[in-house]
């Protein structure tokens, strides 16, 4: 960790640009029958049988990722797994991806074969197809674009919108291991700027680390709640942060919310570490972020559908609009929600 493992490094202008497409991309196979043409055109060619979903995401060094301790290869699988993400939270399935690379001179052929294994990897993981791309030169670091397509029935694709009053509010998973994974990450690169020669234990910290390192887009949930007959009346995953995405949820739909603390899921792990670095665990799991938890309402009639699953928890239920967004504490305490999870256009979070 904080060191280049690369020993061999091949400077991408010794192959050019479409020597080094031609490398990346060697053995990419098609999996989904609707991508007809894939790589080595000018254009893919895509023939959905319903609705199409587009989702774009865009990663920056410096502002979305630190490569002093995140690997290429998980990175490279991060920002296929972030953009899926979104596409489950429309209740479709993605079935294609194109990624487009802007990269420093700093970086050679090795490395991006590195960024490459990841996303071949997450490519083979959610079985969606690599169809195109770009590449050029940055003079600022490392940018990763993604865009993902998916498909999905038109009566089944679910927006943020749909919310009614007395909804139940479920999550997917638990919240707030990405946020202290970071933190502990941050705290190990401070020790190692003191101290090179220190080399940090992540042992105790292995779920949360590998929350913010490696995180899985929830497509389990989605075929869950097909499974289960369950169609949400919104839905939306969990990016930056519980709070932000509940006034989302709220907002879009014109209606209130009501969640309740103690039924916030928080894994035991994350409870230690908040406790190791003095920060409340209700704080971290609202505000935290980069979770990619699924977060969504369904009508009252489903409660016995999911009362007992282990990958679900219903933590509140919705309102009136006129009532406003409230978190109700464990001592019964109603404060206000705000949306303080992480601002991608705030100079402060760069």
């Amino acid at each position: 960790m904080f060191e280049d493992k690369n020993t061999q490094r091949t400077p991408i202008d010794q192959l050019g640009e479409f020597g080094l497409i031609k490398k990346i991309t060697e053995g990419v196979t098609l999996q989904q029958e609707s991508s007809q043409k894939g790589i080595g055109d000018d254009a893919a060619v895509i023939a959905h049988k319903g609705k199409t979903v587009v989702t774009t995401d865009l990663l920056i060094e410096g502002v979305h990722f630190d490569l002093s301790y995140v690997p290429l290869k998980h990175l490279g699988y991060k920002a296929v797994a972030v953009n899926l993400s979104d596409v489950y939270a429309m209740n479709a399935q993605p079935t294609q991806i194109t990624v487009s690379l802007a990269l420093s001179n700093r970086f050679p052929v090795e490395a991006v074969e590195e960024l490459y294994a990841g996303i071949h990897l997450a490519c083979k993981q959610y079985k969606v197809d690599l169809v195109g791309g770009d590449t050029t030169s940055s003079t600022t670091g490392l940018l990763i674009s993604v865009t993902a397509l998916g498909e999905g029935q038109e009566e089944k694709i679910t927006y943020r919108s749909g919310a009614q009053e007395n909804d139940l509010i479920v999550v997917s998973g638990d919240l707030g291991g990405a946020y202290m994974g970071l933190q502990v990450l941050e705290r190990e690169k401070a020790v190692f700027k003191v101290n090179p020669q220190s080399q940090p234990d992540l042992s105790q910290y292995t779920y949360a680390v590998g929350r913010q390192l490696k995180p899985e887009a929830r497509k389990d949930v989605i075929d869950l709640l097909d499974g289960l007959d369950i169609q949400p009346t919104a839905m939306i995953d969990i990016s930056d942060g519980l709070s932000s995405e509940l006034l989302h949820l709220a907002e879009a739909s014109d209606k209130g919310l009501q969640v309740y603390e103690d039924k916030i899921p928080i894994d035991p792990e994350v409870l230690g570490i908040a406790k190791e670095f003095s920060l409340n665990p209700t704080t971290v799991a609202l505000n935290g972020g980069e979770d990619y938890e699924l977060l969504f309402t369904v009508k009252q009639a489903d409660f016995d559908k999911i009362k007992s699953h282990p990958l679900l928890t219903v933590i509140g239920h919705m309102t009136t609009a006129k009532a406003g967004s409230h978190l109700v504490t464990g001592l019964g305490q109603q404060i206000a929600l705000t949306a303080q999870g992480w601002n991608p256009l705030s100079q402060s979070d760069v």
